[in-house]
């Protein structure tokens, strides 16, 4: 992304989209043994250059492989570095409101590393059909693996020690999407969303952690991640309080993470989701104290198809550009339409209506 043009996506997407039933039929195909890994990557290939053909002509700047490839937003990826192996648990996936995913999990029982990762090869492919488009890759975030991962104490008795190793994990991961030609890099990160939730930090502290430690183990390992990274990848971190066929987890406002978020985390922008009062008011946008600093409001919901009012949007910005300049806001869905491959409840048209909506009320609204 050219430095002169990194901050001119108004109209931007978090990444995920509806898996196609091709797409869902060829991994089941492939799961049974009826095709190759060889034949279900043609047709991933065939159905991502399709969306992104789709996403270049609603208007979008910015490109994604739909997270085509992966079942799960942040497993995928997570168990694919050296140290980490994914798994079946025997029960319990993540709870969301009435709903519940299928039971995997990560767990770290080695050092941790980046080397031989197979999503730069996905990037890859991407970049190459982005064409003069910005291609767009999504990974978690660092805080995930911590997270959402179980850690072996025969790898890490120490938490100072596997947070250094995974932030070098990263800064390897960075540099290796950097010279695959990666020049947008998203982190998605669900646990600051916790971290704003009254209820979730109960919760947290039930199972022996410390919120506020969290907030400064996440801040650091993000920071010394993103250290040294080049001048021209432009680095956003998406926050979300779950997006799982339409339901949700956490809810709360920004107030008790906005300060280290907005003040402290050297990234370019941030994803934030407002498309419903879950996500609380504007205020903690007061803390954003850096004119380079573009916060993409997520106003438009990839939950469901019906499409929001024009004049609701353009208040809601009006209201936001009270404690943020408007020349540093943009307008994007709040979350994927399809954090795990099972997708959110609306169809595909209206996914690209979703998007199309969005593009066509930043033209308007920055004119």
């Amino acid at each position: 992304m050219a430095s002169e043009n990194r901050h001119l996506l108004r109209a931007d997407h978090v990444g995920s989209l509806l898996r196609p039933k091709r797409i869902k039929k060829a991994r089941l195909q492939k799961a049974n043994g009826e095709i190759t890994p060889g034949e279900l990557r043609s047709i991933e290939n065939e159905e991502i250059t399709r969306v992104v053909e789709k996403q270049k002509e609603i208007g979008l700047q910015a490109v994604t492989d739909g997270e085509f490839r992966r079942a799960w937003w942040h497993f995928d990826f997570l168990e694919q570095l050296d140290g980490v192996i994914g798994y079946e648990k025997e029960s319990g996936g993540i709870q969301f409101q009435q709903k519940q995913t299928k039971a995997r999990a990560i767990k770290v029982t080695d050092r941790l590393d980046f080397t031989e990762h197979p999503m730069v090869s996905d990037f890859q492919f991407l970049h190459d059909i982005a064409g003069s488009h910005t291609a767009k890759m999504t990974i978690p975030s660092p805080s995930m693996l911590h997270f959402r991962g179980e850690i072996d104490k025969e790898a890490y008795s120490d938490p100072e020690e596997f947070f250094h190793d995974l932030a070098q994990t990263y800064k390897k991961a960075i540099r290796a999407f950097y010279d695959a030609g990666c020049r947008y890099l998203q982190l998605d990160d669900t646990a600051w969303a916790y971290l704003c939730s009254g209820e979730q930090r109960e919760q947290l502290k039930e199972k022996g952690h410390d919120p506020e430690q969290l907030v400064t183990w996440y801040a650091n390992t993000i920071n010394e991640a993103v250290t040294d990274r080049p001048d021209d990848l432009e680095l956003s971190i998406h926050i979300c309080r779950g997006n799982f066929r339409s339901t949700w987890i956490a809810s709360g406002g920004y107030e008790p993470v906005a300060e280290t978020l907005f003040q402290r985390l050297h990234v370019d922008r941030f994803f934030l989701e407002y498309d419903s009062d879950r996500a609380g008011g504007f205020e903690p946008l007061r803390f954003v104290n850096r004119r380079d600093l573009q916060i993409v409001l997520g106003l438009v919901t990839s939950k469901f198809g019906e499409l929001e009012n024009p004049d609701d949007i353009k208040r809601r910005i009006d209201e936001a550009s009270r404690f943020v300049d408007g020349d540093q806001l943009n307008l994007s869905p709040q979350c994927g339409f399809a954090s795990t491959e099972e997708g959110n409840l609306l169809t595909e048209e209206e996914q690209w209506a979703k998007l199309s909506h969005v593009v066509n009320l930043a033209r308007e609204i920055w004119k």
